[in-house]
């Protein structure tokens, strides 16, 4: 696994003057999106023949968890615009990518990536919210366009000043779900004000409701859904495990910089430190093998790994820290740290959905293989 340092330092300094803010919604959430693109982090593992950067998806996977070092916020922006810029790279139609991948790659347009109710979907969690027909009315010149109805209830990264956001649509009738993509400026589409979350709250996080949307058939990334699902999933998890990583490395520095050299919490914070490597370089191993796309529950299992390596991380910065973490100044981002670690187990998919499609997966194993491991291990 590559450990260089991704982050310039213009960007690094902006991080950290703007971290809190940005946790709190009163930072310049509008210059995030841009300064990522500045920085060339948005084209990393995209191909240079599409204006990429070359590099793998690991290469995006490590930027994003050294992004969340410093704010788990713009690590969740750059998460959702990366994994959008993954949808439309993977599109099975060449449409998608002249359109709007320059844009993205730019930071100059804003990519939602509301595939999580899709993700759920594909592992039995939930129906779909979104549902499509054909549009009767539609250009004879133009066959094909869909109309749209239902809602997204939570989608990051949905800029103001405008985005396009995937979804997966129900197509009825028994035919596969398709994923689309649907711009902000179309008739129909509603969002929001930003929710009320807790923390991480300039990550322009809000709402989705479509009322008879048109959508194009050149803005189909894919007709038949759940196949290009299960493709695209191990990055959009694998993304994800860098906010991760990123953050539990931001708890164990700040532990170490708090104890000292002389402390018993040094055993421990160093097998965290060996916990937290061998599990990113198991992602880092599977993502590249590309065997997550056809053995999801080691993926599954990671996430849920590092998820609990980041609660371990912020309770030894506490512990490292002690009264002083109560006192305003005296422990510079743990209280934002420890907000941001309550995030960590709820993003979709949670921890709870990743655990019952895991003991799912057992349950239909068992009768298979009574002598064979549940799961993979990573």
């Amino acid at each position: 696994m590559s450990t260089q340092r991704l982050l310039a330092e213009p960007l690094l300094n902006w991080l950290q003057q703007h971290a809190d803010a940005l946790d709190q919604g009163q930072g310049p959430a509008d210059e995030l999106l841009p300064r990522l693109g500045q920085a060339g982090l948005l084209r990393l593992g995209v191909p240079s023949a599409i204006g990429g950067a070359d590099g793998t998806i690991g290469d995006a996977i490590e930027a994003i968890a050294q992004v969340a070092e410093h704010s788990l916020t713009a690590a969740f922006v750059f998460w959702g615009q990366r994994t959008f810029i993954d949808y439309v790279v993977n599109s099975d139609s060449p449409a998608p990518r002249e359109r709007w991948l320059p844009a993205l790659l730019t930071g100059e347009l804003a990519g939602a990536t509301g595939l999580s109710n899709a993700m759920k979907f594909l592992s039995q969690i939930e129906q779909l919210q979104i549902q499509a027909k054909p549009d009767t009315d539609t250009d004879p010149e133009q066959p094909g366009s869909l109309r749209l109805n239902g809602g997204l209830p939570w989608v990051t990264n949905l800029q103001p000043r405008g985005f396009v956001v995937a979804a997966a649509v129900d197509m009825g009738a028994g035919q596969p779900p398709a994923v689309v993509a649907i711009e902000s400026g179309r008739t129909g589409v509603q969002r929001t004000p930003d929710l009320g979350l807790v923390a991480l709250r300039d990550s322009r996080t809000a709402a989705l409701k479509l009322q008879d949307v048109v959508l194009p058939a050149d803005q189909v990334l894919a007709r038949h859904g759940p196949d290009y699902l299960r493709r695209i999933r191990p990055h959009f998890l694998g993304m994800q495990c860098g906010m991760s990583i990123g953050l539990a490395r931001a708890a164990l520095a700040a532990s170490r910089a708090a104890c000292g050299p002389r402390t018993s919490l040094q055993a421990p914070l160093q097998a965290l430190e060996h916990e937290l490597n061998q599990a990113t370089a198991a992602l880092q191993a599977g993502v590249a093998s590309g065997q997550y796309a056809t053995q999801a529950a080691p993926l599954f299992e990671l996430r849920i790994a590092l998820a609990g390596l980041v609660q371990t991380a912020v309770q030894l910065e506490l512990q490292a820290t002690g009264g002083r973490a109560y006192l305003q100044g005296q422990a510079p981002g743990f209280a934002r740290r420890w907000l941001e670690a309550a995030f960590v187990p709820v993003v979709t998919p949670s921890l709870t959905q990743l655990q019952a499609e895991l003991a799912r997966q057992r349950a239909q194993a068992a009768p298979n293989t009574p002598a064979a491991p549940a799961v993979a291990t990573a």
